[in-house]
């Protein structure tokens, strides 16, 4: 079975391509190359022994989609094709809303005219907002998010909840909490461009010198330290639900519209600054911090009941906070010895 993934170099793509290929589907990758870079898709050939199919365009290039749906039987998506920062977000608002919306409903009218089924969406936690109660269920009423970004995915998961009950097809939406990580090879992880948005790129490059204090974005949010709590899951344990939930999605053979929604995280919150702390422990190594103002569109508080994933996908995250960022310092350590 042949799966289309956008946006299959970067970060989560990349480990997800690897899952894939590992696991005997055929990938048909297509990135632009925006926020990844070319060796990447030599890397998956050298850890899985296969080389995905690879089209280096932007998917708002409509023509350029359409030939690639014309030459490959594609029986199913993983999109994973959209800006990502938060703070970026709220700077560049209309750049967000074009690049993760336009692009999606681009392959959905690919999806719509061939009658192809099987859609993977890649969500975020965002679209829960500020939730009142944790941990986050899949029944958590949905906020309007604080970010740019969690709007553009909520109107995401809307566009897609639409098509699946107007043309009766088959959708899953995973929303994540904070992936994190490396894979174990050091072959693949985050790769920032420009100063990172995200905390635990920032912190890898913290240490190892590239960046001179890590920005903590305030420490008087009512925590226990004062600092934001996310739910850390790692990239490889996210990546292996992609497959999980594609398996679920083939065998399903119902004619009606079909939305499955999961949330995917490791079901405990660790604050900015207990990453900070386990980083400096997995690595023996030191993060020199700054406070700084709350950033906008941050939340105080995220994290995940992960068990519907685990009692309908049979997948639970299984990597540690500490094993998942010393994976992190064994790819910053490849990434300097490229330089």
């Amino acid at each position: 079975m042949t799966i289309l993934v956008t946006g299959g170099l970067g970060y989560i793509g990349s480990h997800t391509v690897v899952e894939l290929l590992n696991n005997d589907f055929e990938v048909v990758i297509v990135d632009d190359l925006s926020h990844s870079e070319k060796f990447i898709l030599n890397n998956i050939e050298e850890i899985t022994g296969k080389k995905p199919i690879f089209y280096p365009f932007d998917l708002k290039r409509k023509e350029l989609l359409h030939q690639v749906f014309e030459a490959h039987k594609i029986e199913g998506c993983i999109n994973f094709a959209a800006y990502k920062a938060v703070g970026e977000s709220q700077v560049k608002p209309v750049d967000y809303y074009e690049n993760n919306l336009f692009t999606l409903i681009n392959i959905l009218q690919e999806f719509k005219e061939r009658e192809i089924s099987n859609f993977i969406f890649s969500s975020s936690c965002t679209v829960y907002g500020q939730a009142d109660v944790m941990p986050i269920d899949e029944n958590t009423p949905l906020k309007l998010p604080e970010s740019v970004y969690g709007k553009t995915k909520q109107m995401g998961e809307e566009i897609l909840i639409d098509f699946a009950k107007a043309y009766h097809r088959k959708i899953t939406l995973l929303r994540y909490f904070n992936p994190i990580g490396a894979h174990p090879s050091a072959k693949l992880g985050e790769l920032p461009i420009g100063i990172p948005n995200n905390l635990v790129p920032y912190v890898m490059q913290t240490a190892s010198g590239i960046r001179e204090k890590l920005s903590v974005w305030g420490d008087d949010y009512p925590t226990e330290d004062g600092t934001a709590v996310r739910d850390y899951i790692y990239v490889v344990d996210l990546a292996k639900a992609h497959v999980a939930a594609l398996r679920k999605l083939i065998e399903n053979q119902s004619e009606e519209a079909v939305i499955d929604i999961y949330n995917l995280g490791t079901g405990k919150g660790s604050s900015v600054l207990e990453v900070v702390k386990a980083f400096e422990t997995a690595n023996n190594v030191e993060v020199p911090y700054q406070i700084c103002a709350r950033r906008e569109g941050d939340i105080t508080i995220a994290y995940a009941n992960p068990g519907k994933a685990e009692k309908e996908l049979g997948w639970k995250s299984e990597t540690s906070l500490e094993e998942s960022l010393r994976t992190t310092w064994e790819w910053q350590k490849y990434l300097n010895s490229r330089n």
